[in-house]
């Protein structure tokens, strides 16, 4: 299996990794921190969709897509923290004056888990944010460690549906290190934020 990481550009491909079954069907679309919240609130069913393929027709994309062959198979997040709703973000810090990516959301498609690909991912939206001159990326991923208060030397159990911001050993394998606690706690974790300096 050779996976390659391509900037999101093809809705088709973005809308098999994060669309509905159902067209009319109000799913995340992966809006819910890109945009203000009275627009996420705004868009509907379709409009969500639609909203998604003008992203990924205006440079540089929305994130990246994960591919195996012409598969798409999984989906990270990416964009300037200023351009999403972390930028006005009670609960996650500020580390720094610094114009910062962010990287929020990193999805695998069901069949190909377990498999490395959310470590790929990383890697791209890495690749993706410096391709754009960014000067650092961050990500807010859960800490399920037991220093983040849940026990166990493995880690606890994190709930699939709200795995998509990542957990931290992953992005510590991907060279990011503990930036700042937060006060924001994701499926009764708390999360923290990760960075890695890209200059």
């Amino acid at each position: 299996m050779t996976i390659e990481v391509r900037p999101a550009s093809r809705f088709e491909d973005v809308r098999a990794l994060l669309g509905p079954k159902s067209p009319g069907a109000n799913v995340c679309w992966c809006l819910s921190y890109r945009i203000p919240s009275r627009l996420n609130n705004e868009l509907r069913g379709p409009a969500r969709g639609r909203y998604v393929a003008e992203l990924c027709r205006t440079g540089p994309g929305p994130g990246v897509l994960a591919y195996d062959g012409d598969e798409p198979v999984g989906w990270a997040a990416v964009a300037p923290r200023s351009d999403t709703s972390f930028a006005r973000s009670r609960t996650i810090p500020h580390v720094d004056d610094l114009p910062v990516w962010s990287l929020w959301c990193i999805r695998v498609r069901p069949g190909h888990r377990k498999q490395g690909i959310s470590h790929i991912l990383i890697a791209g939206a890495v690749e993706f944010a410096r391709a754009q001159g960014a000067p650092a990326i961050e990500a807010y991923p859960i800490d399920n460690s037991a220093r983040g208060g849940s026990g166990g030397s493995g880690g606890a159990k994190v709930d699939l549906t709200m795995a998509y911001a990542g957990i931290r050993k992953n992005f510590e394998r991907a060279g990011f290190t503990h930036a700042a606690d937060t006060t924001s706690v994701l499926a009764g974790h708390p999360r923290v934020v990760m960075r890695l300096d890209l200059r």
